[in-house]
């Protein structure tokens, strides 16, 4: 059953960072599309890092980009899992934390960025010792 709930979580997770890049690349259909460009993505990375110098704000973008990228491919191909979801679950509390103080904490609980957070948490802490007593118990 772990072994279960951890693919799941592997793949909601992943799958979710690669539809988030894609929509920013523009691949989402126009009546789906959060950003629907890299320039509205860049614009919204400004208003939800209003302390940040509009400078550093495409860069910032990029490379909250790359990471997602990189994450959700190592989510799907199971390389360091542990790790990969501690950072992916830092990397979306910082998303939600900046939601919240730029807009609002509404934004961030209807896009569940809180809850992807602690579900990439939980990921991080499904060791492999748990996956050997839940196949004694299959």
């Amino acid at each position: 059953m772990i072994s279960t709930v951890k693919i799941f979580l592997r793949a909601a997770l992943a799958i979710s960072f690669l539809s988030a890049v894609a929509d920013r690349f523009g691949f989402w259909n126009e009546s789906v599309s959060v950003w629907g460009n890299w320039n509205n993505f860049v614009v919204y990375t400004q208003v939800i890092n209003p302390w940040i110098p509009a400078s550093l704000i495409p860069g910032l973008a990029i490379v909250a980009t790359i990471a997602e990228i990189i994450f959700a491919i190592g989510l799907l191909i199971g390389f360091k899992t542990e790790l990969v979801a501690r950072l992916s679950g830092v990397l979306l509390l910082l998303f939600a934390l900046s939601m919240t103080f730029s807009t609002g904490i509404k934004g961030a609980f209807d896009y569940s960025v809180f809850s992807a957070s602690a579900a990439a948490f939980a990921l991080s802490l499904m060791k492999q010792k748990f996956l050997e007593v839940d196949q004694l118990l299959a």
